[in-house]
């Protein structure tokens, strides 16, 4: 896939781009709390989402001769932030699963539900990073593909498998 001669592989192999398509600061204002809300909803938990994602701009903002060019900035930025959140549990070791909040307080304000909270939290990394990027942030399955380095029909097969365990989640719940 190409848009303006820069390819997904040189997104994911670190090949510079021949372009900047935004300036930093436009990216940032436009970009920043979308990402924020599913970073949030994708590790299950708003503060160190707020957290990650200004680590992954502060990042972006280091690199954007290079990031502004690919294809989607805002695909990289995600990955780095939930990447760098996942992290930081690992070595701090507080966190083994990521759990359901247990107050309205403890989780973002625009996720109303706490038993669909739960059961997206209860999905595997994958399925819960494409129901985040397809139904958070209303992104194409091939955007979603590009953002996590998988192909379009395995952003589609996550997608569809989290829809499944979670109508099964829920259905047994009520």
């Amino acid at each position: 896939m190409t848009d303006g001669g820069t390819t997904r592989a040189a997104a994911v192999t670190g090949a510079v781009p021949s372009r900047v398509a935004v300036p930093f600061e436009s990216f940032y204002r436009g970009d920043r709390e979308g990402l924020r809300r599913a970073v949030a909803f994708a590790i299950g938990d708003h503060a160190l989402a707020g957290e990650a994602v200004d680590e992954a701009m502060t990042r972006a903002y280091q690199r954007w001769t290079r990031v502004g060019g690919y294809d989607d900035p805002a695909g990289w930025v995600y990955r780095v932030a939930v990447n760098w959140a996942r992290s930081r549990w690992r070595r701090t070791r507080r966190l083994v699963a990521i759990p359901a909040p247990e107050s309205a307080a403890a989780r973002p304000s625009d996720l109303p539900d706490p038993a669909l909270w739960a059961a997206v939290a209860a999905l595997p990394d994958g399925q819960r990073d494409a129901i985040v990027l397809r139904f958070v942030l209303d992104w194409p399955h091939e955007r979603i593909a590009a953002a996590l380095d998988i192909t379009p029909g395995s952003a589609r097969s996550r997608v569809t498998r989290g829809l499944q365990r979670l109508r099964a989640d829920l259905e047994v719940g009520t």
